[in-house]
């Protein structure tokens, strides 16, 4: 057996030292690298952080703000909407009355329309002497049927009905 110093390192188990450290990655390396990823994710989480209080707020702006003024305004389209039903069947209600009144009108102008007495005239002055004698037409009375009040429909306030005069004005 050789005797060997124990000051001395062998020569083998030196080079296998240095070997392994050559062909170890250095930990400064690998802890850079993990470091910086860490440093992305963190950013990346303040990011996400910032966003979500972000949307809190905004959510409770909404909430405290923003729904009352909505449900405010859904109200008042609500008495719209009302107002647009009853003016529609108001619409149609009219319409029937004028329909009945356009047959109306019709009926009256083929009974006693304009046209049979001028007919009479032109024919009395051409000398034939049986529309000359013709006797007087008896004058018809019409009466209205029983129609809407606009005012029963659409009430005008007193201040209004200062500001809005119920008779036509007449041209100058």
């Amino acid at each position: 057996m050789l005797l060997v110093d124990a000051d001395q390192p062998e020569p083998m188990r030196s080079g296998a030292r240095e070997l392994a450290l050559f062909l170890t990655p250095e930990p400064g390396a690998e802890a850079k690298e993990v470091e910086e990823t860490i440093e992305g994710m963190l950013l990346r989480l303040e990011e996400f952080c910032s966003l979500a209080d972000l949307i809190r707020s905004d959510t409770s702006q909404i909430l405290e703000e923003n729904i009352p003024v909505l449900k405010a305004k859904l109200t008042e389209m609500r008495g719209i909407y009302a107002k647009v039903d009853r003016l529609e069947a108001f619409v149609k209600m009219v319409g029937h009355h004028v329909a009945f009144l356009e047959a109306d009108v019709l009926q009256a102008e083929r009974d006693h329309g304009a046209f049979p007495q001028a007919l009479r005239r032109w024919l009395g002055s051409a000398g034939l002497p049986s529309f000359r004698n013709s006797p007087a037409p008896v004058p018809v009375t019409y009466e209205l049927p029983t129609l809407y009040r606009t005012e029963d429909y659409f009430p005008v306030d007193a201040g209004e009905a200062q500001h809005h005069p119920r008779t036509c004005p007449r041209p100058l």
